[in-house]
């Protein structure tokens, strides 16, 4: 249910309609494959209201140039297109799903 996108994709994925969370990480970076197997659950649970996308930061650079990420993980929310919330690094399931809920 999690969408691999590159900068070229990301606005089209913003202007889908749904609440969008993008997920910003690297193969090399502990943290983003602890993180990674969770946003995959709730990439599933919320697949009917909720985008779940991921961006490789060592393939993209605009996008998380364009938010002033500075640390990965960084998890990006965004509702109606805009940015709503964001949280770096790593999280409890129970901590990202309380963040997913809030853009219902």
């Amino acid at each position: 249910m999690v969408r691999e996108i590159s900068d070229s994709q990301f606005q089209a994925v913003l202007a889908e309609g749904k609440p969008v969370v993008v997920d910003l990480w690297a193969p090399w970076c502990g943290p983003c494959r602890m993180v990674g197997p969770v946003v995959d659950e709730l990439a599933e649970e919320y697949a009917d209201r909720i985008i779940v996308a991921k961006m490789n930061v060592d393939d993209c650079t605009e996008v998380p140039a364009q938010f002033n990420v500075m640390n990965i993980p960084t998890l990006l929310f965004f509702k109606d297109g805009k940015l709503v919330n964001r949280h770096v690094g790593a999280a409890r399931k129970a901590d990202l799903q309380s963040q997913f809920e809030a853009l219902l």
